[in-house]
């Protein structure tokens, strides 16, 4: 009797968890208000923030720090429309997805660098892209166990544990007056071999599914 409760518990238990680590999706409810509307979406590079570990800070400046984030983001936004891009091919979107160096060419033009994004507003920067839309991203790494640590683990019990973990926020505004239309959170855990792609291709894959750019059936 005993071992049968145990049993449940953990089922239980195991269950909330994975209902806890699972995406959370909102999508406004006059989204297919402004859909016919929207023909170009502009995906800009992600904010990245790395917490780093306290013997790892030691060795990177400020400076190294903040080179490493943005060069991340730039990486977050370039495998986001190519996956876009590939996946809109087989599914039919209705929009299309601005170039990112056409994207990141225009912000260069406004004197809009990486640090600077995150004062302006999303519909201030639809517009000055001048398109309909803006996907943005927001990341937030953590690494929990060392690298040599994780390794050691891999090799004593001959399994490489979700060392890396990226808690990742999509949004979509509209450039009108700026609404939220989409958002959607997902967290990704990786080996200590995760990379930027890696990464993408778990959120994109799930979020494609309720992506909102997809043609209405029926």
């Amino acid at each position: 009797m005993r071992n049968s409760t145990l049993k449940l518990l953990a089922f239980l238990m195991l269950a909330v968890f994975f209902t806890a680590c699972g995406p959370s999706i909102y999508l406004a409810k006059d989204f297919r208000a402004y859909a016919p509307k929207h023909k170009t979406v502009a995906i800009l590079p992600a904010s990245v923030t790395m917490q780093l570990r306290p013997n790892e800070a030691k060795r990177i400046s400020a400076d190294q720090h903040r080179d490493m984030e943005q060069k991340s983001g730039v990486d977050f936004q370039g495998k986001i429309y190519s996956w876009l891009l590939r996946r809109g091919q087989q599914r039919g979107y209705t929009v299309e997805f601005q170039d990112v160096a056409q994207t990141n060419a225009l912000l260069a033009k406004q004197n809009v660098n990486y640090a600077d994004l995150a004062k302006h507003s999303p519909q201030e920067l639809a517009k000055m892209l001048g398109v309909d839309a803006v996907l943005t991203t927001s990341v937030r790494t953590t690494k929990p166990m060392s690298d040599g640590a994780a390794v050691a683990v891999g090799l004593l019990v001959g399994a490489w544990g979700a060392t890396n973990q990226a808690n990742i926020t999509v949004n979509i505004h509209e450039n009108e007056g700026g609404k939220l239309l989409w958002k959607y959170d997902y967290v990704a855990a990786g080996s200590v071999f995760s990379s930027t792609e890696t990464i993408v291709d778990a959120l994109m894959r799930n979020a494609s599914k309720k992506f909102p750019y997809t043609p209405v059936k029926g």
